[in-house]
């Protein structure tokens, strides 16, 4: 009897074609691309929507452009916007007690698959925290449910593991893209971000997807970057070296801002206030900052639309900067969803502004082009926390069309990128993952060597003595030939050690001795659950040939036995087919 599976399935024949030719694969982006461009339109118009109730301003304004807000809403909106979302977590949690998955973690760790129930949840979570207007971008709901459509599409056509992922990437692709109004920016972030890595067989497809949700995010519109770069001087020789100075500063906040997240979390938790008072909390200190000046509010797209950010006197240029950094730390620290894509971008245009301003007053007659290092900023700080220094880059390009301004961007992106890794190790989405305890540091496939496991690769049928037997007895019950080794085990069945057949019936053995004294890897052991990385380590370490593999409790009762020549066996063949699916073969 068959089980129907719990998603929609494309008919056995459409599937089959769909697997058989690789420009099904392209017809599919093309439709992943269209639908996640309308994701993005439909997210923007819902927070723009609750903006325009929750704040009293127009649904064509936005709210971080605003000069100033209601001192009694800024106040009230998002702190009980965020107990609202607190009490939400609560509640989803009953029915749904696993954290869910996002798109790198998908791509890492489980061969693209992602929930689409999911990824719509987390979209709605990060539609709710942008409208109360915690400091949060959208740029993570946005490629969470169009990858999870993606992924829901893929695995609806029983895509291959590689495909799977790359559908996954395309999602991210055609978000990004549309929600930036950059096309080669958004490709690249499904090759740096979610899938890992760029291949020529996912070339075309994320491609695809990318130019699609752009032309649907912009289809009502005349096309135009996401990005209001107005002004920029020209870029010098020596801006190349001032642009690497800038990166290592950029590099060091970035890792400041991730550290301040964790650390946010760390303290609101351990006050012990009670889950949903969090994020209240969190939305009233963002609220008072909007006090000050509203650009700290929701993601920032106003703000660096806004079009006297960079002439604003310094002063001001300054507390926004201050504020808008521990409005994102407080709101994703007290558990808000969202990301920090665009207020990065905008915190790194602010921060160059006022680099130029402190280079030159250092610096006297150097006369740096505040809005050149502008550009740099905001992405040298995009690159740090949010990783893709060549998404960042193509960002700069696509947004100011100037090669010389990308050449220095490039070379602040790369120092910052440099900084980051060796000091920190993470952008910000692997960061989370590894304070739940994940190891992942990119997309990367990995996901496969963890389903590669001892038990899988055991072999069960061992056989086992007395380790307290005779090695007369032990000769005349395995005579030369019949097995190569046995497992010894204790009166209650609990493993002793590896008995050689070869070396029992030596001719130096004394066979008055019991079998304990020739046996071999006593406290050497392999675990059901361990992956075929960690079971080749021990292997390599312990210089053996075969292992026993026992449970992973006190009681150590043997289950089968792994031979290196298999695990590394298994391990070329899996490692040859991952590269095959990388090219496309």
């Amino acid at each position: 009897m068959t089980t129907k599976p719990r998603y929609l399935e494309a008919p056995r024949r459409l599937r089959a074609f769909v697997r058989a030719h690789e420009i099904s694969l392209v017809i599919l982006a093309a439709l992943v691309g269209t639908v996640s461009g309308a994701v993005v339109v439909a997210m923007s118009v819902a927070v723009a929507g609750l903006h325009a109730v929750l704040f009293n301003i127009s649904i064509r304004e936005r709210l971080s452009s605003q000069l100033s807000i209601e001192p009694l809403r800024a106040l009230l909106v998002p702190s009980l916007g965020g107990l609202v979302l607190g009490i939400a977590f609560l509640l989803i949690s009953r029915w749904r007690p696993a954290r869910e998955i996002d798109p790198i973690e998908a791509n890492a760790l489980h061969g693209g698959r992602m929930s689409f129930r999911g990824s719509v949840i987390v979209a709605l979570q990060t539609i709710w925290s942008s409208g109360v207007g915690a400091s949060v971008g959208l740029e993570a709901g946005y490629t969470q449910l169009a990858s999870g459509l993606a992924a829901s599409l893929g695995r609806g056509f029983h895509l291959r593991r590689a495909d799977q992922r790359v559908m996954v990437g395309c999602g991210a692709a055609a978000a990004i893209a549309g929600a930036f109004g950059a096309p080669l920016a958004g490709a690249f972030y499904a090759f740096e971000l979610v899938i890992g890595g760029y291949t020529p067989a996912s070339l075309t497809p994320v491609g695809v997807a990318a130019v699609a949700g752009y032309f649907v995010t912009h289809g009502f519109s005349a096309l135009s970057l996401g990005i209001g770069i107005e002004s920029f001087g020209d870029v010098r020789g020596r801006d190349l070296a001032i642009a690497a100075l800038f990166g290592l500063l950029a590099g060091l906040f970035g890792i400041a801002i991730m550290r301040g997240v964790a650390l946010c979390e760390a303290l609101l938790a351990k006050i012990r206030l009670w889950s949903p008072l969090r994020p209240a909390l969190g939305g009233l200190a963002v609220g008072a900052m909007a006090l000050w000046t509203p650009l700290v509010m929701s993601s920032g797209h106003g703000a660096l639309h806004f079009t006297g950010i960079v002439s604003l006197p310094l002063a001001v240029i300054a507390g926004v900067f201050l504020l808008k950094a521990a409005a994102s730390i407080v709101s994703l620290g007290s558990g808000f969803r969202g990301g920090l894509f665009f207020a990065t971008l905008l915190m790194g245009a602010l921060g160059g502004r006022l680099f130029a301003a402190g280079f030159d007053a250092i610096v006297p007659g150097f006369h740096l082009e505040p809005g050149v290092y502008a550009v740099i900023g905001m992405s040298a700080l995009s690159a740090s926390v949010v990783g893709g220094p060549l998404t960042m880059s193509f960002i700069a390009l696509e947004s100011t069309g100037n090669l010389w301004v990308t050449t220095a961007v490039l070379v602040a992106v790369i120092i910052s990128t440099l900084i980051t890794r060796e000091l920190f190790g993470y952008s910000f989405a692997t960061w989370r993952l590894h304070l739940r305890g994940e190891t992942i540091r990119s997309a990367a496939d990995v996901g496969w060597i963890r389903d590669l496991t001892v038990g899988r690769l055991m072999r069960p049928d061992l056989t086992t003595v007395m380790a307290n037997m005779k090695i007369e007895e032990f000769r005349e019950k395995f005579p030369l030939g019949s097995k190569t080794q046995v497992v010894a085990v204790d009166g209650a069945g609990h493993y002793v050690g590896l008995a050689l057949i070869a070396e029992a019936h030596a001719p130096d053995v004394d066979e008055s001795k019991s079998l304990v004294d020739i046996l071999h890897h006593r406290e050497v052991v392999l675990h059901p659950a361990m992956n075929i990385q960690e079971a080749i380590a021990v292997f390599d370490a312990a210089e053996a040939e075969t292992l026993v593999v026992v449970e992973a409790g006190g009681e150590r009762s043997p289950l089968g036995i792994l031979t290196e020549a298999h695990a590394m066996k298994r391990y070329a063949e899996e490692s040859e087919q991952r590269r095959r699916e990388a090219v496309g073969d």
